[in-house]
């Protein structure tokens, strides 16, 4: 094609996402024809305006072996836009080390952020061939770092480089009582990845004496010294398969779900462990954030003999809680957790990862370590949202790199593509269109090999949702409420006499802008339906909002301020336990004596839904749904019968969807409807379909394993 054709093309293409997709083909030209042209060309337009053109420009030099490729990545460190900081400091990472680039590499791992972890990556790969000079790098630095924090990021960057080199400066800094205990602990942890030395084991075995936060990281130190011997298991056949979810604190009662990120991952995760184990196999691990002394437990709870069923392993991260776009600086705490998991267990049979987040970046390191094979998730996330933002308006190509600073989208689009090219099988969510969204929006061909790809639906636990629609039922009908009804009535006992014969409008979910809280409330508050309905949302943690939680709740003060929420209908109650988010749903069916009229409405207003674990919950409860015109609703919403798709994005299109799904459920006279939606998901969406639909996967990626081990055996 030539390189100022490719480039063309990525200059021209009419979506963003296209744009992306051709940035490959760009790459790939500045491989093929390497010469002084190419390299002018692509130096040039690493100064464009247009932000996709210049990232993809910086990616295509690094496929460019010439010393005037590398000088013009080593001089983007010094950008003064920091997209492009961040887009260098990763692409140089497949290059021969620069001495010239190490300093600035270091200068960005002590920034902290997604680019400092980019830049700790690189260092790490680089200290494989030079492991002198990137620890004489991060001594030198050490010398003028202070902050606790920045220095504890210096510290973990020096344990990644291997050999003796590195090991003198981490005991010295371990057992340096001056240090601040963040770093001490940075330093133990990193010495914990050093076994075979007896001055590192008496140095951990010494500081795991103690009690506080750094005795805490000896003692986990002391585990990962044990290495593979942590955990012996008999194997009698049966599977172990290990799940993730690295941004919630998971639990068997779900406790905190829709709180910060624990949303409806985490309730699948801990459903299916259950469903999975052990009718389908021997043990499922569900590992997630926790505590170190979570982590402690878990070890001992997950390689004690005969430990079966559904087991929960905790990851500690060595931060409070954060959201999964701030989460990336955590790829070695994780890597390192989730080893400690792999390893207490015994080994496991594979691991299925779903998100493009640092927590699979981490798994799929560890797993390749490990040599355990992957099953993978593949959903077009982030393209999805880079179309619809794209669409909207929001998204363009003049400040793709400046909102790429906060929500990643080339890197996680590109772990995309890596962890589904490496994975043993892919597993599919059902879309009207597949094949073309996935060859279109993720470049992946599920035609070619198709017995590698599996399409399974997500499921619900239907018991919960019976459970929670007799309960209403039952309490409309005149019985006194239950427990988490009685706290409804609480919570809608806040609304002014007037309001109190209106129907609700419900959703439940993160608060979160893809999940589009604040669009529901715009839609609801910018028109008529205010005085139609209340609106309820039951989610986020408002006495600790993360970041993403404060942008949506200050939207939404925006357009009703705080003190005036309950007298205009809108009602905030945070996140609640999974079942009594049942018993809600199914109360804004069936109405709430003297508080809400019966035959409310269910919203999902998210950017991009990949299947709709809520959705299915309010549809089986008997409620009709608002939900996205595309991904996995649009295969399972009828139409004007059991709900309305929309472009969730535009808030006037959504105002008019919720308006006519609440005409059509005020418009209905009998259960019909309701009933017909419960058995379509009850014959296509349980949980205990998609477990069984998962053990032929599970079963099949294992065989395949062994026949390939088969003849390495024989040998």
């Amino acid at each position: 094609m030539g390189i100022q054709t490719s480039l063309d093309a990525v200059r021209t293409a009419e979506r963003l996402v296209h744009a992306m997709d051709l940035a490959d083909d760009l790459a790939f030209e500045a491989n093929r024809d390497p010469g002084a042209r190419t390299i002018r060309i692509l130096t040039a337009a690493l100064a464009d305006d247009d932000q996709i053109v210049a990232i993809a420009a910086t990616h295509a030099l690094a496929q460019v072996f010439d010393e005037q490729a590398d000088i013009a990545l080593s001089r983007l460190l010094s950008s003064d836009r920091a997209f492009l900081r961040e887009h260098a400091a990763w692409a140089i990472g497949s290059r021969i080390p620069r001495l010239d680039a190490v300093g600035r590499l270091i200068g960005m791992v002590v920034g902290g952020g997604f680019g400092g972890m980019l830049a700790q990556r690189t260092l790490e790969q680089w200290a494989y061939p030079t492991p002198e000079h990137v620890a004489m790098g991060l001594e030198g630095a050490l010398l003028g770092i202070r902050e606790p924090g920045a220095r504890a990021r210096v510290v973990e960057t020096l344990g990644l480089v291997r050999g003796g080199i590195a090991t003198r400066p981490l005991l010295v800094i371990a057992t340096d009582p001056a240090e601040h205990d963040t770093v001490r602990s940075a330093a133990l942890s990193a010495l914990g990845q050093r076994a075979g030395d007896r001055e590192v084991a008496a140095c951990v075995a010494e500081a795991a004496r103690g009690e506080g936060p750094v005795a805490e990281a000896a003692r986990l130190a002391a585990i990962d010294l044990q290495g593979s011997a942590l955990g012996q298991r008999e194997r009698d056949g049966g599977l172990t398969v290990a799940q993730l979810f690295l941004h919630a604190d998971i639990d068997a009662g779900l406790t905190q779900a829709g709180s910060g990120d624990n949303g409806g991952i985490a309730t699948l995760l801990v459903r299916l462990g259950d469903a999975l184990a052990p009718a389908h196999v021997d043990r499922v691990i569900t590992m997630s954030r926790g505590s170190i002394q979570g982590a402690l437990d878990s070890v001992d709870e997950i390689a004690a003999p005969g430990a079966g069923g559904h087991l929960y392993g905790r990851i500690p991260l060595f931060s409070e809680p954060v959201n999964s776009a701030a989460a990336w600086p955590m790829r070695v705490a994780a890597r390192r957790g989730i080893r400690r998991l792999l390893r207490a267990a015994g080994g496991v049979d594979l691991l299925h990862l779903r998100m493009a987040d640092v927590g699979s970046l981490a798994a799929a390191d560890v797993a390749r370590e490990l040599d355990v094979p992957v099953v993978f998730t593949v959903a077009p996330d982030p393209h999805a949202v880079i179309r619809s933002l794209d669409l909207a308006g929001q998204l363009t190509r003049w400040n793709f790199g400046d909102v790429d600073e906060q929500d990643h989208f080339w890197f996680r689009a590109r772990l995309v593509q890596r962890l589904a090219s490496n994975s043993a099988h892919t597993v599919l969510f059902p879309r009207p269109q597949l094949a073309r969204d996935m060859r279109e929006l993720v470049g992946i061909d599920i035609t070619a090999h198709p017995e590698r790809h599996t399409i399974v639906p997500e499921g619900i636990d239907l018991g919960v949702v019976d459970r929670g629609v007799a309960e209403a039922a039952a309490h409309a009908a005149g019985e006194e409420p239950s427990e988490p009804l009685g706290r409804l009535r609480e919570l809608l006992e806040q609304l002014p006499a007037e309001r109190r014969d209106l129907p609700l409008i419900l959703s439940v979910g993160r608060f979160h802008r893809v999940k589009g809280m604040a669009a529901i409330v715009e839609a609801w508050a910018g028109s008529g339906l205010r005085s139609r309905a209340n609106l309820l949302l039951i989610g986020g943690d408002l006495e600790n909002p993360s970041v993403d939680e404060r942008e949506q709740l200050a939207l939404m003060d925006a357009l009703v301020a705080p003190g005036e929420r309950a007298a205009a209908g809108l009602l905030l109650p945070g996140h609640q336990p999974n079942d009594t988010v049942a018993r809600w749903v199914a109360a804004a069916r069936f109405g709430v004596p003297g508080l809400a009229a019966p035959r409310g409405v269910y919203v999902c207003g998210s950017v991009k839904e990949e299947f709709g674990i809520a959705l299915l919950e309010a549809m089986a409860s008997g409620l009709i749904v608002v939900a996205p015109d595309g991904g996995g609703p649009a295969t399972y919403v009828e139409r004007g019968v059991t709900g309305f798709l929309t472009q969730t994005w535009d808030t006037a299109l959504l105002a008019e969807a919720m308006g006519q799904a609440l005409a059509a459920a005020a418009g209905e006279r009998g259960p019909d409807r309701a009933v017909a939606a419960r058995r379509m998901v009850e014959r296509d969406f349980t949980i205990e379909a998609m477990a069984s639909s998962l053990a032929v996967v599970y079963a099949g990626v294992h065989a395949d394993t062994v026949a390939e081990w088969a003849p390495v055996v024989a040998r």
